[in-house]
């Protein structure tokens, strides 16, 4: 059974920092494309960012410059740091996996 698990969401201050862990099981990790989306309250969920197989990275305008994604085959585990965050980033983050589908979120918020 595929599972992706999310952690490392919380509370934090406008300018503060998070980074976001997705640990995936049951799936040759290392031939997904992988990535980050977000919903907040309201809207539709977005994406965030995505890494290829090839370690191609593809990132919203928005988060452009305050966001890194990064994975790591070994761990079989993609990451988001996320740097300088604003109160429009507060919204439940959701991994995918291109043949792994989603996690169940993690809860991120931006206090002004």
């Amino acid at each position: 059974q595929v599972r992706l698990v999310e952690s490392g969401g919380g509370l934090v201050q406008a300018g503060g920092s998070l980074r976001l862990s997705c640990a995936a099981s049951g799936s040759v990790f290392s031939l997904n494309n992988v990535g980050w989306y977000r919903q907040a309250p309201g809207k539709q969920r977005e994406l965030v960012a995505t890494i290829t197989v090839q370690g191609s990275t593809n990132y919203a305008d928005s988060v452009k410059g305050r966001f890194t994604i990064v994975r790591d085959n070994a761990k079989s585990t993609v990451y988001l740091q996320m740097n300088s965050l604003k109160p429009e980033d507060t919204a439940v983050y959701y991994c995918w996996g291109s043949y792994m589908g989603w996690g169940q979120g993690t809860q991120v918020t931006v206090s002004s």
